[in-house]
């Protein structure tokens, strides 16, 4: 798996107007090539009386899976551009439509290119790019006399939690990244003078608006 990657968070969508052509923009996170073809296929029935429906979709922790369409537009002209917005905005496992409805007025190759391009930009935009980190789960139980040093330590280093549970001892459910877990154990286990119960979890990927920095050792 991989440590991170970007993405978007939800479907998105939006509408420009270039030159009284409208032009839709919208996006979606999948995991499948057939989720990609599946919002392909609803887009173009929802807008059955649009010009074109062009699109692209870029899968895979490699980037393998990476097709375009022009849906009738001149080759090159619309498919390629929305690809190149999802490759130059850094994005994985994401399908761009954008649909155009012809306002009357020819664009030309060059202007076609551009306005695709920006209605790939204004779809992604709305579906809104966040960084998919992985972590891995650490259960962290001490005595209620370790409890408040614990949380003072973890405090201070920034450390994601997402939650604590109070029986007859505290654990504290602690989300470091999955490739700073085994130092992070380590250094709880210092902290608490190996006093702690430290269980390690299943490893997960969390959103986050920017990328997490590397915690201090």
């Amino acid at each position: 798996m991989l440590a991170q990657y970007k993405t978007v968070r939800r479907h998105g969508i939006q509408e420009i107007v270039i030159k009284k052509s409208r032009f839709i923009g919208q996006a979606l996170p999948v995991s499948t090539e057939q989720e990609a073809v599946e919002f392909i296929e609803r887009i173009k029935k929802e807008h059955w009386s649009a010009t074109h429906n062009c699109s692209a979709y870029m899968i895979g922790e490699r980037d393998e899976i990476q097709k375009a369409s022009d849906d009738g537009e001149p080759s090159g002209t619309a498919g390629r551009p929305i690809l190149e917005v999802i490759k130059n905005q850094g994005l994985k496992n994401v399908v761009v439509v954008v649909t155009r409805y012809f306002g009357g007025i020819m664009l030309g190759a060059g202007g076609l290119i551009r306005a695709y391009t920006d209605g790939a930009v204004a779809g992604l935009s709305a579906a809104e790019p966040v960084y998919k980190v992985l972590h891995r789960e650490v259960k962290l139980t001490v005595d209620y006399t370790w409890h408040g040093k614990v949380e003072n330590e973890l405090r201070n280093r920034g450390m994601l939690t997402e939650g604590t549970d109070f029986t007859d001892r505290v654990t504290v459910r602690c989300l470091p990244l999955a490739e700073e877990a085994e130092r992070f154990i380590a250094w709880m286990t210092d902290v608490t003078q190996g006093q702690a119960t430290i269980e390690p979890g299943e490893v997960r990927y969390i959103e986050h608006d920017e990328l997490p920095g590397t915690p201090e050792r």
